[in-house]
This record gives C-alpha cells, sequence and structure tokens, in this order.
C-alpha cells in the first residue's frame, strides 16, 4: 500500500526513520508507554525535567479522534460499522497506545500548547496502522483487540521466517497456548491457495451469503470451526437444515451464534436429540423455527434438555405444555435449574403467584435476575401505592411485564399514564398498557381521544385494531352528537 510504503521511508512528514522504528518497536513488544496519559516531559534550562499537565478534556478529544481514526481504517479493510464499534469498544489499551504514538510524533506541538488537528491526528496515525496491516495481515483485528497482550505477526513463508528473528522474547510470550489456536485457526479460514482461491468451506459458506468478516469472527469464538470438513461435518448439516424447512437465508445466523452445530454427528447426536424432543412434545412441524429462534437448542446433553423438562414437570405442567414451552421459547433449556429456574420459581411463589401458569405464559421471564430484574419490578409498583395482592394480579395476568426495562420502557410509560384521566387501578385491570409502543400507540390514541372529549377503557384504547378502534371512536361520536 502506498500509505505502507511511506510510512517505512524515513522521508515521511511525520515519522523519522528513527522515531517509526521506535514506535514499531513499542507496538510489537507489550511494554510500558513512552508517556504517561496525562503528562509529558519537558526539558528545563538545567537540563532537569519537569511534567507538563495535559488537560483531559484534550486527551479525551484526542481518543475520540483516535477511535475515528482506526473506525475508518477498519472499514476500508472491509469490516461493516456494526463490527468495527465492536472492536473499538474492546480495545482501550489499543486506543490509548495510538494516543502514544501520537504524542511520541507531535511532542513538541504539546510543549508549546498547540492542541492538533483532525488531519495532523489522521496523517500521523493511519501510516502507523498500515505498518500493523502489514505485519498482522488478516489477525489485524485480534491484535487491536487482545493489545498488550497481542499476537505475533503472521508469517508469511519460509523464507520469510527464517530472515526475521522473533519480534518478542520467550519471556514476553504470555501470548499464551490458547491465542496460538485461534491465530493458526483464523489463518486457515483466511488464507488464499497458491491458485488465487480461498479454501473450499470458506467459498460454500461465501456462497450461502455468510460474510468472510462473520466467519473470521465465529472462528475467534470458536476455532475448532476452522478444522471443520466441508463434506464430512458442514455441508451435511446445513443440507440438513435446509431440508427441515429453515430458510438459506437463515444459515448464517444459526452458524454465527452456534458454530458447534457442524460438529456433531447427524445420526448419532442431532437427529437422535430431535426425536427425544418430539417425544416430549415440540411440534416437528416448527423445527425451522425452532432452530432459528435458538440454535444451540439441538448441541445440549440429553442430561441438560431432561433437568429443565423434569423441572417443568414437577411444577405441574403436562406433557403437551412443555412440548408448547420448548417450542415457543427453547431458550429456556439455557437457564440453570439451580441457579435460575428454581430460585426465579421460589421468588413467585412466595407472591403467590401462579407459577404454572406463568410458565406458560411467560417462559423467558424465568431467566431473568431476581436481584437486578424481579425484585426492582415488584418495588417499583409498591412504592407507588399497589399492595402486595395487586402487583400479583398484575403478573398473572401479564407476566411479559416482568422482563421490560424499568428506565427504558415501564417509568416513562408510567410517567405518561399519570397524566391521563385514568384511575391507578387501570393498570391492574390491563397490565399489558406497558407492552404497547409510548410514541407509535398510546401517545397518539390518547391525543385523539383527548381532542374529541372521549372516553374508552384503557383497554379499549389499546388493544383494538387500527379499523376497530376508529370504528369505536366514530360511534361514540355519533352518540355524542345524538345526545
Amino acid at each position: 500500500m502506498k500509505a505502507f510504503a511511506l510510512s517505512r521511508s524515513s522521508g515521511h512528514p511525520f515519522l523519522s526513520r528513527t522515531t517509526f522504528l521506535r514506535s514499531r518497536t513499542q507496538a510489537l513488544v507489550p511494554q510500558k508507554f513512552f508517556f504517561s496519559r496525562a503528562k509529558y516531559s519537558e526539558s528545563g534550562l538545567d537540563g532537569s525535567f519537569r511534567a507538563r499537565v495535559v488537560p483531559q478534556t484534550l486527551l479525551a478529544a484526542e481518543k475520540e479522534e483516535a477511535k475515528a481514526v482506526l473506525s475508518l481504517f477498519l472499514k476500508k479493510l472491509g469490516l461493516s460499522s456494526v463490527l468495527a464499534a465492536r472492536t473499538i469498544n474492546k480495545s482501550d489499551g489499543f486506543i490509548d497506545h495510538l494516543l502514544s504514538q501520537l504524542h511520541s510524533v507531535h511532542k513538541s506541538r504539546y510543549l508549546v500548547g498547540r492542541e492538533l488537528t483532525t488531519l495532523e491526528i489522521r496523517d500521523a496515525l493511519n501510516p502507523y496502522l498500515e505498518t500493523l496491516l502489514e505485519e498482522y495481515g488478516s489477525i489485524l483485528v485480534d491484535f487491536v483487540e487482545s493489545f498488550p497482550n497481542h499476537p505475533s505477526p503472521v508469517k508469511k513463508n519460509t523464507k520469510e521466517i527464517v530472515q526475521k528473528q522473533p519480534l518478542v522474547e520467550t519471556s514476553a510470550t504470555s501470548i499464551s497456548t490458547l491465542n496460538s489456536k485461534k491465530l493458526k485457526a483464523l489463518a486457515r479460514v483466511s488464507d488464499i491457495s497458491p491458485t488465487g482461491k480461498l479454501p473450499p468451506h470458506i467459498v460454500y459458506l461465501l456462497e450461502l451469503g455468510m460474510e468472510l468478516e462473520a466467519i473470521r469472527e465465529v472462528t475467534r469464538k470458536f476455532p475448532a470451526f476452522a478444522y471443520y470438513s466441508l463434506d464430512g461435518k458442514i455441508k451435511p448439516v446445513i443440507e440438513f437444515l435446509l431440508d427441515l424447512g429453515v430458510p438459506k437465508v437463515d444459515i448464517p445466523g444459526i452458524l454465527s451464534k452456534r458454530p458447534q452445530l457442524c460438529g456433531i454427528s447427524l445420526t448419532g447426536n442431532l437427529i437422535p436429540t430431535m426425536e427425544y424432543l418430539e417425544e416430549l412434545g415440540v411440534d416437528k412441524k416448527q423445527w425451522a423455527k425452532v432452530i432459528y429462534r435458538f440454535p444451540p437448542l439441538l448441541t445440549y446433553s440429553r442430561s441438560k434438555l431432561k433437568s429443565t423438562v423434569d423441572f417443568l414437570y414437577e411444577k405441574g405442567l403436562s406433557a403437551e405444555n412443555v412440548g408448547k414451552i420448548i417450542t415457543r421459547c427453547p431458550n429456556i433449556i439455557s437457564y440453570s435449574v439451580q441457579e435460575k429456574l428454581r430460585p426465579a420459581a421460589e421468588y413467585f411463589e412466595s407472591l403467590e403467584v401462579n407459577v404454572a401458569l406463568l410458565l406458560q405464559r411467560s417462559p423467558q421471564t424465568f431467566g431473568l435476575s431476581i436481584e437486578a430484574n424481579l425484585k426492582p419490578m415488584t418495588q417499583f409498583f409498591l412504592d407507588r401505592g399497589y399492595s402486595l395482592g395487586d402487583v400479583t394480579t398484575m403478573i398473572s395476568r401479564y407476566g411479559t411485564l416482568y422482563t421490560f426495562s424499568l428506565s427504558d420502557n415501564v417509568t416513562p410509560k408510567w410517567d405518561f399514564f399519570l397524566t391521563m384521566v385514568y384511575p391507578k387501578s387501570e393498570l391492574i385491570k390491563f397490565p399489558q398498557y406497558f407492552g404497547y409502543s409510548l410514541e407509535d400507540r398510546i401517545k397518539p390514541r390518547y391525543e385523539i381521544m383527548r381532542k374529541h372529549s372521549i372516553k374508552l377503557l384503557l383497554n379499549q384504547m389499546l388493544s383494538l385494531s387500527e379499523q376497530d378502534y376508529h370504528t369505536l371512536l366514530k360511534k361514540k361520536m355519533q352518540k355524542m352528537v345524538g345526545e
């Protein structure tokens, strides 16, 4: 790349050869930064050094500029905006390192108190990022996210391996075996063969609509995926899913969520697990939806499945209802019986809630934290004048209520409810109020009622379809005119 060629040149306007080599060594060997984040040395006339404090506001602004430069660089490499943002969120150490690089290049500017422009920051950091790309290639993202405990650079060929000395001394290589395995796996899904083609299993996945960066992301999380045979593992499982009715467009998402599916034997594990779940009542016609909702379901052991099912039976659910729950909310299998399901059930039982009924209506509620979710929601309503019996009634009528965010959902809707003409008892009768959109449903419909001086029950105002709602309004207005 041109930018890389410039950065290697001693004539680069921002990086002298000495500074460049020093900064490069700093990038490749984990050690302390040249400068602290808040102070930089300034030579005194007597030959001593004194510290100049850099304002925190300036450091914060430069950090944002560095993030913006890194984000743009990652996007140019082909990462989506979402993946680029995710990488930056994991890379505080590397962002701080970029600041130290910036300060080492422009030290004289700080000594005279001059702030850098966006262009100067970009021109200083981009060549450095190009250098890292040259060194790390397709594993640059891992370098950025794991800095300073970063992986070794990619060796491109045997000649290069012979010529290059290790960039990190053995004593400093706590880069670990885990990192090594991950890097080998990443190289396997990224390397282009001498014929100029990607490996067959990668080509197959790309043809299915899975993006290369998504494949790399899966490999970072689960390195074994890189070693799955195309014809022996990946292709048979994907064709099996397609035969079940899973849309081709959903396959990439399923593999991203649970790549281990491709490592499980069809005849030895997947099909027997499905047959077992069908015996429990899972609707065989719904397998495509079940797998899409929760891909890990088929990778759980028989004992894990049985422990959850036994708990549901223990709480009084019939075989038919157990099957319906797993079909509609298969991720209930992922909840620990001892750490999630049983404690949540005991909490609701203490409120005299019918747990079996709540499990049928809102099984996802049992995956919530008692201290962080359940108790605060109960206390919210108690603090607003409702009795424990009122809260029990609300949960029984609308168990999903407890899955909502207090700050983002329940509190804003409560505040608006207080501006309406309804008594608080309306929420006991119709707690489903909290499930409707405040901006798209509640406010617009209430405004129409208020404008025409019409009164409807809270249930009528929100639960009716758009057509039925306006039909009812029209009747009410005609009745008012007749009176």
